[in-house]
């Protein structure tokens, strides 16, 4: 493990055994999890969740959104699945983790259409959701920090991944001129030339991820680096 990451899980330990915090966070998961499971019922029974009128940014916007269907059902569950998760000790990072992503597009909407004081509620939901995603990192980590043992094996040369996909691309083109597709065989050339540079392009990328992935067993050396994490 490397220094600075010991540090964090170090500190991370030792932040995490205050009784206080331990406190707040508590209080922070029953708050939002409270504060998601009202406006998750009437988008689940697929009622409309404001009754603001459509000249009204905010009204507008959930009026169209009743109309997308089993969308705005998906949202409403989505919601209740992270307030659940987050009542529950053993899946709290699990309702951090969706709850995050979540609340980050509400807060964005509410100060895009300038939602009275409504957006600064929903960005303190926001550094809330974030600071349980901080509290949680000993179980989230995996998600930023690798595991994997580096492991050696032959790489191709970065020219054989790209004259492959260039390769493809002349096969699409062929078929998209043949067939038509989206009317480029009216310019065959530049759908040939196009497709083979953008399939060169998309090979050298892939060899520059397949180079740096690590691959393999977990580092043994690792296992027990989450002992020290309260």
């Amino acid at each position: 493990m490397t220094p600075w990451l010991r540090r964090l899980d170090e500190a991370h330990a030792a932040v995490t055994r205050l009784r206080p915090l331990q406190m707040f966070t508590a209080v922070t998961r029953i708050l939002l999890a409270v504060a998601f499971i009202p406006p998750s019922i009437p988008k689940i029974l697929h009622r409309p969740f404001t009754s603001l009128p459509e000249s009204n940014p905010v009204g507008h916007y959930f009026a169209a959104l009743l109309q997308t269907g089993f969308y705005y059902e998906f949202i409403g569950w989505g919601q209740i699945l992270a307030a659940l998760l987050l009542l529950l000790p053993r899946t709290a990072h699990l309702g951090a983790l969706l709850f995050l992503p979540i609340v980050a597009n509400i807060a964005v909407l509410t100060a895009s259409v300038d939602f009275a004081g409504t957006k600064y509620i929903t960005a303190l939901m926001l550094l809330a959701a974030l600071y349980l995603n901080a509290w949680e990192w000993d179980r989230l980590r995996i998600l930023f920090v690798s595991r994997r043992a580096a492991v050696d094996r032959a790489i191709p040369a970065w020219w054989k991944f790209a004259s492959f996909f260039a390769g493809c691309g002349v096969l699409a083109a062929t078929l998209f001129v043949t067939f038509g597709v989206g009317n480029l065989h009216r310019r065959p050339v530049g759908t040939f030339v196009g497709l083979v540079v953008a399939g060169a392009c998309f090979g050298a990328f892939c060899w520059l991820h397949f180079r740096s992935m690590r691959t393999g067993s977990l580092d043994s050396a690792r296992e027990g680096e989450g002992d020290i994490v309260a």
